[in-house]
């Protein structure tokens, strides 16, 4: 059985350091679960590791995609699953790192998405909802929608995520069945992997500062300019890519919706409500291990080598 390490947690929590102590101490590559890492172009705006900062590890599923290709999780458990496989064959330890839950859980049971999930059904009736999603106010109307029948879901997902919202509905339509009670029974599979599932956390408050700090430092190196050479392109603002934090708010100025300090006050709240969700989400997951940082007075080093000596107790694979 292959074997896996997952180190994640809510965005800003401070992931990365942690990681490339763990891939150098256990022959480690890392397997990006990020959305929106994928894209090249978008380096501000996701806070995408710096070649420098990977100190030579390799690094996969990250800066390979044009941000006008629409990205999704069945792509990514495809990539992911061929990642681990090869990784694992070349005697190395795969670390899937990231804080998109979704997409962890994709790989870790091996989720079934035939049910539900196939952009060619229901064409009809997703076009209808596109439709709505234009409209003036089209898009809270939709999650509205997603809210009547399934609130659950409707909680997990932000409004702006406008493909997840209509995928969601258009499976309540299809099946019946609510997408977040099919989520739910996937998580009571048994994973194909043998792994650890480490999730970072810290007090509440730590994290918000920690968020306001980093979009603060985004904005200073550039992140504006970065959407405006984006928007240049005239990339769809339904493009998946288009979504991202901070990019969606940012194009709303540069459409002269919202003023540049309204547009980061919406980057500061939709980010704490981010990471307000994401903790909903691991919260759910079973077998994860909570890591709080506070409790090694937030030392990268100290957690990274508490992670490490927990893994080679059980796996004896230290290099």
């Amino acid at each position: 059985m292959d074997k896996i390490v997952i180190l994640t947690g809510p965005t800003a929590v401070g992931k990365t350091k942690i990681s490339i102590e763990l891939a150098k101490a256990l022959n480690g590559e890392i397997i990006s679960a990020d959305s929106m890492q994928v894209y090249k172009d978008m380096n501000i705006g996701t806070d995408k590791i710096k070649t420098e900062a990977m100190q030579g590890i390799k690094h996969h599923l990250i800066d390979f995609l044009d941000p006008e290709t629409d990205f999704n999780v069945f792509e990514f458990k495809r990539l992911a699953k061929e990642a681990i496989s090869d990784i694992n064959s070349r005697g190395k330890l795969p670390i899937i790192v990231g804080g998109t839950g979704f997409y962890i859980q994709s790989v870790l049971y091996d989720i079934d998405f035939s049910n539900g999930y196939d952009d060619d059904l229901l064409s009809d009736y997703k076009k209808e909802l596109t439709s709505i999603s234009e409209e003036p106010g089209g898009i809270h109307k939709l999650h509205e929608m997603l809210r009547e029948v399934d609130p659950e879901y409707a909680n997990e997902v932000h409004e702006n995520n406008v493909k997840r919202v209509i995928r969601a509905l258009s499976f309540y339509k299809e099946t019946g069945s609510k997408l977040s009670e099919h989520n739910n029974d996937q998580r009571q599979k048994s994973s194909p992997y043998e792994y650890f599932y480490f999730v970072l956390t810290d007090e509440r408050n730590i994290l918000y500062e920690r968020i306001e700090k980093r979009i603060d430092k985004m904005m200073e190196e550039g992140l504006l300019e970065e959407v405006r050479e984006l928007k240049s392109r005239n990339i769809d603002r339904s493009a998946t890519s288009m979504q991202a934090l901070g990019y969606r708010e940012i194009i709303s100025y540069l459409d002269g919706e919202i003023s540049l300090d309204r547009a980061v006050e919406l980057i500061k709240r939709n980010t704490r409500h981010f990471a307000k969700r994401q903790l909903t989400w691991f919260k759910r997951e079973k077998d994860v291990i909570w890591v709080d940082k506070s409790k090694f007075q937030r030392d990268d080093v100290k957690i990274a080598n508490d992670l490490i000596k927990r893994i080679n107790d059980k796996w004896e694979i230290m290099n």
